[in-house]
């Protein structure tokens, strides 16, 4: 009955502010199927097992406690089944791939540290041996690490080489008399740094060093390292470490330092799917460049930047269902009556800071959608080539920057958006953004991420034009000087304000449209790649500090391109999805969504598009306003909208979104109305008349 009086609530308010037609309704069921995307029995599934208690996040414990807790939550996931999904039939697991992530990103609902603390054991390590080794290696080890018999560390980050996993200084020398590969950290900076389970419970590791044979330096390779004997727990001899302590969040992980003192290693633990040496040191390997072969070993583990994605962006959701659900329930401040106050999201501020944030999510769940199904495509052998491979890591390159950043953003607006009740720990913002806040420099620091993904859009626009004929770059140089013209005398912003005829509702049905909104988008993009390409050229015959020096100059507008070609791969995902809804009622709802995404990622960059040409003045005017009449039209669906998220009261876990206030604040209304209704209520100094 509480969500149906809200409802109506909202239906009221809308009426009253002048969108009396009848309101569409929304399909939630529909829409949580729509949502819940391909593999929607396992998110069912994973969904069942994070509402469990015993995998859930004690607050409270010491980092300890809280790693002993996880390490025994893990042993429940093997229990259950639902860490195995992408390893092979042949040792009890199904390869699905797709299905394993959409799975795993479940996980952050009931502990972002159990969640990442698989993904090392299931997701990395095990990844890494599943697919950077061979049979004899996957007999070996496989059924060990799958059911935890032996825990292990993915042991690539350095301390001195982050992101640059090309340059990290840990070696691994083959020794030919006897067979064996030596593993050494030359100095400090090169010991592993931040790997999970290496502090604690790490028996053993896949180790990323500098392959080195005959005297010749082949690139990083993976190699397989025991770390501690079983029994005592004490690392083997040449092996130390440190524990990393305690962090800013995701304490229920053991993190910590790894460092070899030439650490022998038999010749068969290197694990040689993409590079192989024999006996007598001669390395090969199916893959003859060095760059490439060291961008398709790293791509077999590109799915931890997709689970990354899909976990983010099942954090905003958590935190907007518990926000949504308050706001709508919270009253402050004599608004509009004497003697009722306002409902909270019924301020137009109020839905500014959450719908826009709301729609964003459902751009980014839609983008995720897309981003898995490119994986299982890729992973399953479905479509494997170089290109979908490559295309595979820019699009996750792409999008779990943007969708990290915003599940920060997101909680720490609907955190604020709760007011003080929203700082409390039993609430989980505040909880979920310290574990998430990680999240932005694991598997690619963002803004490296983005950098990526600027130099494959740079390359991508030389390809176009590599092989075009004399004609082609003709008409191409003429377009491009025709456009400039336009925009730099002003031509199309005059051009605009006379089809608008001064209209200001003319030009919010301009930019409402879904091919307006696309052409903005999409030119912005294209333009900012172009003027970058065009800045660089030539950059390929400079010497390499001039080389370096042009690119750096030009970085910031690079990664400004990314980030814009990331927002519209979001939108193209977003109006994809539209054309998957049948029922009419939630379609124009979506659709009001979707336009509220796309024309905020326009407000937020008007300067650009008026500096540029690409808006008139009155039409840049018409942006704010028609994002707020969207905001009255959404606020009678805000609840269908992220009920349809389909995470229950043991997902959320916050005592604001449990129905408690909705009946502190009636219990309020009905003192104050009996008061009233007696007679006996108080006379408000500010009713007198004043004193003479």
């Amino acid at each position: 009955m509480t969500e149906v009086a809200d409802r109506q609530g909202a239906a009221t308010h809308a009426a009253a502010a002048g969108t009396a037609e009848p309101l569409p309704a929304v399909d939630v069921a529909a829409l949580g199927e729509l949502l819940l995307g391909k593999w929607a029995e396992v998110r069912r599934q994973a969904r069942d097992l994070a509402a469990r208690d015993e995998l859930h996040k004690t607050e409270g414990l010491t980092h300890t406690e809280h790693r002993a807790r996880t390490f025994g939550q893990l042993k429940l996931l093997v229990d259950s089944g639902a860490v195995h999904r992408a390893f092979p039939a042949s040792f009890g697991g199904s390869d699905d791939h797709g299905g394993n992530i959409a799975g795993f990103e479940e996980l952050v609902t009931a502990d972002p540290s159990l969640q990442i603390k698989a993904g090392v054991q299931w997701g990395l390590f095990g990844s890494a041996v599943m697919h950077l080794g061979t049979a004899e290696h996957h007999e070996k080890w496989l059924p060990g690490i799958m059911n935890l018999d032996i825990p292990g560390c993915f042991a690539m980050t350095e301390t001195g080489h982050g992101s640059d996993v090309a340059s990290i200084a840990t070696t691994a020398t083959y020794d030919p008399d006897a067979q064996e590969f030596v593993i050494h950290t030359p100095f400090r900076a090169a010991w592993k740094d931040y790997i999970g389970n290496a502090a604690i419970d790490g028996l053993g590791a896949v180790v990323f060093a500098q392959l080195v044979t005959r005297g010749v330096n082949h690139g990083v390779h993976a190699f397989y390292v025991d770390l501690r004997d079983p029994v005592s727990k004490a690392f083997l001899p040449g092996i130390g470490g440190e524990d990393d302590g305690l962090k800013g969040g995701l304490n229920g992980i053991d993190n910590g330092r790894l460092h070899f003192d030439h650490v022998r290693v038999p010749r068969a633990n290197l694990l040689n799917r993409y590079g192989n040496v024999d006996a007598a040191g001669n390395y090969t390997s199916p893959i003859a460049s060095p760059g490439r072969r060291f961008f398709t070993m790293l791509g077999t583990l590109v799915q931890g930047r997709v689970s990354l994605d899909g976990a983010a962006v099942a954090a905003s959701k958590i935190a907007l269902k518990t926000a949504i659900t308050y706001a709508t329930e919270r009253r402050q401040f004599n608004a509009s009556s004497p003697v009722e106050e306002e409902v909270l999201l019924d301020y137009q501020r109020h839905q500014r800071r959450l719908f826009t944030r709301l729609a964003t999510t459902y751009a980014a769940g839609f983008a995720h959608d897309q981003l898995l199904e490119k994986l299982d495509d890729v992973f399953s052998g479905v479509h494997d080539s170089d290109e979908d491979r490559q295309d595979l890591e820019t699009l996750a390159a792409a999008l779990k920057p943007l969708s990290t950043w915003h599940a920060l953003d997101t909680l720490q607006e609907c955190r604020e958006a709760c007011g003080g009740a929203g700082f409390l720990i039993e609430n989980r913002f505040a909880s979920l953004r310290a574990d998430l806040d990680v999240y932005v420099t694991f598997e690619g620091d963002n803004t490296v991420l983005l950098q990526l993904v600027a130099k494959r859009l740079l390359a991508d626009y030389a390809k176009e034009f590599r092989s075009a004929t004399f004609g082609v770059l003709a008409r191409y140089v003429v377009n491009q000087a025709a456009g400039t013209a336009v925009h730099r005398t002003g031509l199309r912003q005059v051009a605009q304000f006379v089809a608008d005829n001064g209209s200001v509702q003319k030009a919010a049905i301009a930019l409402r449209d879904e091919e307006s909104q696309r052409a903005l988008l999409t030119d912005r993009v294209q333009t900012m790649v172009a003027e970058a390409a065009t800045a660089l050229r030539g950059a390929n015959r400079l010497p390499q500090r001039e080389a370096s020096a042009l690119f750096n100059q030009h970085q910031d507008e690079l990664i400004d391109a990314a980030r814009a070609h990331a927002e519209l791969l979001q939108w193209e995902a977003f109006t994809e999805a539209l054309g998957r809804v049948a029922d009419p009622g939630t379609r124009t709802v979506l659709t009001w969504l979707r336009d509220l995404f796309g024309l905020s990622l326009i407000e937020n960059n008007l300067s650009w598009y008026l500096m540029n040409g690409r808006l008139s003045m009155q039409r840049a005017r018409t942006v704010g306003g028609y994002i707020n009449r969207l905001l009255v039209k959404l606020r009678p669906h805000a609840l269908d909208l992220v009920d349809a998220f389909g995470y229950g009261p043991a997902h959320l876990r916050a005592a604001i979104a449990t129905g408690a206030e909705k009946v502190r604040q009636d219990e309020a209304r009905d003192y104050y109305r009996v008061q009233r209704a007696s007679g006996t209520a108080p006379v408000p100094e500010k009713s007198l008349p004043p004193r003479g």
